[in-house]
């Protein structure tokens, strides 16, 4: 018991920030001014983007359940007469199963096209195509122009630890409760949030790492715990509930598999308590479930904005778009153009 009230008092204190204070850990550039003058000239109509490649969006956890996620992205890409794909990938998996898979995907984009791909991942959607460029450089090289990590947790996540780390305080029952929500509600994998511990990111990033020669742009933010934010509602997903509990007998099949009902929740004020329990704990800014650190992999050019945003801004930000404020397909735009041009310093040095 002395053992588990330690563990469990002691938390994520040692793990937040701990790329950057691994010994040999390269070094990053902050390019947030630069960002600044491309999303203001795509606020004003001025589309850098070249047609010369692929575009692909990964999305990230419980994105399955999500009707907004980067929809509204795709389309304002295509508008714009870029050719954009949404990775079709199980969000809910395991962090080398969808790597497996996103490897296919982007192989399958560039043997069909003859263009490079330039990738956007999102939350665990950015672990997972860092995952699948670092475990299979070799076949992709020639293939994926660079990556852009969007709020994830590259280094791992203190929430995603604090509930998941073995020895503390009920640790067996959390994970059991996890196990029905994630694997028998949303039937996902629990190594999905597994995968995002500190422990399990430590241990992965020892056997893959990013290659030094891969453009990389990593965008973090932190979020506002102002007053008017525990009031935001957003519809953010919605859930597939057993038809069974509607004491239907009858129902056809059709009606059984569209049991949906939409998810409404105050998602902001759940982000902006866990940013609360972040700070006051480990005295750490975060986007309330990534600590601003650890989304930051050694080696990439950095985004770190003024702005307040929380980790589920690019979910709803297009419905709960802010007059005057850039939204989520200009930031993804800007950035991307921010990584071509990383690609083209490189080049060249």
């Amino acid at each position: 018991m002395v053992d588990r009230l330690q563990t469990t008092w002691k938390g994520s204190i040692d793990d937040i920030g701990w790329l950057q204070r691994l010994p040999g850990s390269m070094g990053v550039q902050d390019r947030t001014q630069r960002f600044e003058q491309i999303l203001e000239l795509v606020c004003h109509g001025v589309h850098p983007l070249p047609d010369n490649l692929i575009y692909l969006l990964v999305p990230g956890l419980f994105s399955n359940h999500s009707p907004l996620y980067f929809v509204d992205t795709k389309v304002y890409f295509s508008k714009l007469g870029l050719t954009c794909h949404i990775a079709k990938i199980h969000s809910e998996a395991a962090v080398e199963t969808n790597a497996s898979v996103l490897k296919e995907y982007i192989e399958e984009l560039h043997w069909g096209s003859g263009k490079q791909v330039a990738i956007l991942g999102h939350s665990k959607g950015g672990v997972d195509a860092a995952a699948a460029v670092a475990m299979n450089w070799p076949s992709l090289k020639d293939k994926v122009a660079g990556l852009v990590l969007v709020q994830s947790p590259y280094g791992g996540s203190p929430i995603a630890s604090d509930i998941l780390r073995e020895g503390q305080i009920a640790d067996v029952q959390t994970r059991y409760l996890l196990e029905l929500l994630i694997q028998k509600m949303v039937k996902g994998d629990l190594k999905a949030l597994e995968d995002l511990t500190y422990k399990k990111r430590q241990n992965f990033l020892a056997r893959y790492s990013l290659p030094r020669e891969l453009p990389v742009v990593s965008f973090h933010t932190e979020i506002s715990i102002a007053p008017k934010v525990f009031s935001t509602m957003s519809h953010i997903a919605h859930a597939e509930l057993p038809w069974h509990l509607f004491n239907i007998e009858t129902a056809s099949n059709v009606v059984k598999n569209s049991m949906k009902v939409p998810v409404v929740v105050p998602l902001p004020a759940l982000m902006a308590m866990c940013a609360k329990h972040i700070e006051l704990r480990y005295k750490h800014k975060s986007d309330g479930l990534v600590a601003r650190q650890d989304a930051e992999a050694p080696g990439s050019v950095v985004v770190r904005p003024d702005r307040k945003l929380d980790h589920g801004w690019m979910v709803y930000s297009v419905s709960n778009k802010t007059l005057g404020e850039p939204d989520a397909s200009q930031v993804c735009e800007a950035l991307l153009a921010l990584l071509l041009e990383t690609c083209k310093r490189t080049k060249a040095d």
